[in-house]
């Protein structure tokens, strides 16, 4: 049997998915919104639905970075070396 994770590495692993999950959700978005702009023949004005998708994207999008960067600004920052055990 395996040895059974400390508490320091379920937070490391658990940091990892949600850092991982997150920048996927940011990477793709901003992939959808590139192919939109350059790849879909758009009319010459903007449909009402289009503005509507542009205007709720681009505050998700600032939480989504904003979320990110502080759990990976703070990760670290609460993470001390524990003093081992004095005999």
């Amino acid at each position: 049997m395996r040895p059974r994770f400390t508490n320091e590495e379920i937070k490391a692993r658990l940091i990892l998915c949600v850092g991982l999950g997150l920048t996927l959700v940011f990477v793709g978005s901003i992939a959808f919104m590139l192919y939109g702009l350059l790849f879909v023949t758009q009319p010459n004005a903007m449909a009402e639905a289009d503005q509507e998708a542009w205007s709720v994207l681009s505050p998700m999008l600032m939480s989504l970075s904003g979320g990110l960067l502080g759990m990976l600004a703070a990760n670290g920052l609460k993470d001390k070396p524990k003093d081992p055990p004095t005999p």
